[in-house]
């Protein structure tokens, strides 16, 4: 019975998308030519502010897949629906769609688009049958425009994605902050350097980093091991040992040095 119900909800929605080919009023915009388009852009920028159609995502303005639909009707280009699959698994729900883009000026097909849907989504866990299958519609619809008409939207002042497609976006992990270590108030003539100045510098410039070698390490360990060297500086030094870069590690051994020499010759350390 399910089937049968779901069967007949798909043949609706192609049915009811083939009908409004025959019945929309076909403007004068002409894809191919950008001095019509760019108009359409102006008008389509204000539509979609006028009536709210975006999704702000991390400070950028994603067109829901309403906007992409105006632009698309205001050519003359209309979505339909090809197929709806259920591709879902023992323990995932998942359907995928896919939809052509049909032009009823030339009376041609000028684009298509995939998309799917999956309880395994971020946030989507709890959605019913029709939900996911109906969301994998929605994306498809939105792909199709954006492989056609995405240069409109980036003219009109939004990005080239549809918002729906940014939803796969949500599974991804943000990893958590490092823990800072403690910090230890240093001797003036001994600063410890910190190991995240190089990492985070390094990660900036995407390069690999080149951490201290075994004899540096072997020779910090040896200095700090000096009896002027006060416990929260071993410590704190020993804590990012493996942290350090080979620069840094060059500049802790030059500094420990210079500590325990100024304070072998009688220098008091810091409170």
């Amino acid at each position: 019975m399910d089937t049968l119900l779901k069967n007949k909800a798909m043949n609706e929605a192609t049915k009811t998308t083939k009908d409004i080919t025959k019945k929309v009023k076909v403007e004068n915009f002409d894809i191919s030519r950008s001095d019509e388009t760019l108009d359409l852009a102006k008008d389509l920028a204000k539509f979609i502010k006028d009536n709210k159609l975006t999704t702000n995502v991390q400070g950028k303005e994603f067109v829901n897949v309403e906007g992409w639909q105006y632009a698309g009707s205001r050519l003359g280009i209309v979505p339909i629906v090809e197929h709806v699959i259920n591709v879902s698994t023992e323990g995932e729900l998942k359907y995928q769609a896919k939809v052509t883009l049909f032009d009823l000026r030339h009376q041609t097909t000028v684009g298509a688009g995939f998309a799917v849907c999956s309880n395994k989504e971020s946030g989507k866990k709890f959605y019913q049958e029709f939900a996911i299958m109906s969301m994998a519609q929605t994306r498809a619809i939105g792909k199709a425009y954006r492989n056609c008409l995405a240069w409109i939207i980036r003219a009109a002042g939004y990005e080239p994605t549809p918002a729906e497609e940014m939803d796969y976006n949500t599974n991804t992990v943000v990893a958590a902050p490092a823990p800072t270590a403690a910090v230890v108030q240093p001797v003036p003539a001994m600063q410890v350097v910190p190991a995240e100045a190089p990492a985070i510098a390094a990660e900036q410039a995407n390069a690999p980093v080149q951490y201290a070698t075994a004899a540096q390490k072997e020779e910090i360990i040896r200095l700090l091991n000096h009896p002027v060297i006060t416990r929260p500086e071993k410590t704190k030094m020993l804590l990012n040992i493996n942290r350090l870069d080979e620069e840094r590690a060059i500049q802790s051994i030059a500094k420990l040095r210079k500590a325990i020499d100024d304070r072998e010759n009688g220098e008091k350390a810091a409170a």
